[in-house]
């Protein structure tokens, strides 16, 4: 028996970037205490009082099989969130709401790609993306965002490869790095879109964790506002990983087939989940921000402290993580992370889970507590100066 080509092929026949995540949770259940920088999981749990409005919903029967575009309350809610953020008239036909923004990402995709199409992305990337677009039946095609350039795209890359593209997938803020594509940057993209006809998918999942400036989404300018899906999620902003509720946004009309999507993929979230969804939403942009505070004192802190032990830390005004380069002592992302991970048990993502433009350096996730994440970052500078200076 043979499986399909499709799956066989889904990480490209290379590794899925999570090899160290594994590995350090491999540690933990053996009983081996190991300081995890890995994954954007808050150290934090979802909010009691979202909890007890999901209670109170399952408890008041709303277990059944759910509405699959989403609930009403929820689309109004999401519609209404992104037009008072952004200006742009939005209401519930265009939003349907997915299993998390993983699911968004991999519907959008199928929306936009036939089977064989390229889909192009931006690299770096979220060590799923690739997957998510080879699962599709689409090529999974990178663009580079240069370290010399600050990991700002460059719209003649994407202008060289556009002709031969369907979609492009961007993520601003930007995970890994921290980056938050400029106006000019987006504007330059979008009229890249416009001229060869690309969908833009728009990963917008970081919104509210931008430390310095505000978010721009290419929904918002003219040339793209026809030819943008947005993904959008409760994880992040509402510490609510594995409530796996997620939206996208976008024209009525691929909605109405994304919402034919649904009834034939996910079959839509439980419905107890979607009204502590609504609920949460409904506490407004102070509660966003009370989730969001430790991460900007973090990014703040954390970037000072590099800094000052003489690590090159990437330039990043957003996110719950931070990049250094790592280059200067002379081992790969992956060959550092091991290194510190089997001699100091502490866990981060190397920069190849993320894309060539991302090799040789590091992401560390700042998702424990300030003064563990202290000792952990001044554990992983010691070990770069120690490297460092040998390879001189």
């Amino acid at each position: 028996m043979h499986l399909s080509e499709r799956i066989i092929g889904l990480t490209g026949g290379g590794s899925d970037g999570w090899d160290i995540y594994r590995k350090a949770r491999a540690l933990k259940s053996e009983g081996v205490a190991v300081v995890e920088l890995t994954i954007g999981e808050h150290d934090r749990r979802t909010e009691p009082e979202i909890l007890d409005a999901m209670y109170a919903a399952a408890r008041g029967g709303h277990t059944g099989y759910p509405a699959l575009p989403g609930t009403d309350g929820l689309r109004k809610t999401v519609a209404a969130r992104v037009a008072d953020r952004t200006g742009v008239p939005t209401t519930r036909d265009n939003v349907v709401i997915v299993p998390g923004g993983q699911a968004g990402l991999f519907a959008a995709h199928i929306a936009t790609c036939d089977p064989g199409d390229t889909a192009l992305f931006i690299d770096p990337y979220y060590a799923t993306y690739p997957g998510t677009i080879r699962g599709t039946g689409a090529v999974a095609a990178p663009v580079l965002a240069r370290a010399e350039n600050g990991f700002q795209p460059d719209p003649a890359d994407i202008e060289a490869v556009a002709p031969d593209a369907r979609s492009l997938l961007i993520n601003s803020p930007n995970n890994p790095t921290g980056v938050v594509y400029t106006q000019s940057t987006l504007t330059d993209i979008a009229r890249v879109a416009a001229a060869h006809d690309l969908w833009l998918i728009s990963d917008e999942v970081y919104d509210t964790q931008i430390w310095d400036g505000t978010h721009l989404s290419p929904r918002q300018l003219p040339e793209a506002a026809d030819r943008t899906l947005v993904i959008g999620s409760l994880s992040k902003s509402h510490a609510m990983t594995g409530s796996r509720l997620g939206w996208i946004v976008g024209p009525e009309e691929a909605i109405g087939h994304l919402i034919n999507l649904t009834t034939h993929t996910t079959y839509g979230v439980p419905g107890f989940i979607q009204d502590a969804g609504e609920f949460a939403l409904s506490l407004g942009i102070a509660f966003e921000e009370q989730i969001a505070a430790p991460f900007r004192r973090r990014h703040a802190a954390a970037s000072a402290q590099l800094r000052q032990h003489g690590l090159p830390v990437v330039p990043s005004t957003a996110s719950m993580y931070l990049m250094v380069d790592i280059r200067a002592t002379g081992l790969s992302g992956e060959a550092f992370a091991h290194r510190l991970l089997d001699d100091h048990r502490i866990a981060v993502m190397p920069g190849e889970s993320f894309g060539l433009a991302a090799k040789g350096h590091l992401r560390i996730a700042l998702t424990v507590a300030d003064d563990l994440l202290t000792q952990a970052l001044d554990t992983l500078a010691t070990l770069y100066t120690t490297l460092t200076e040998a390879a001189a």
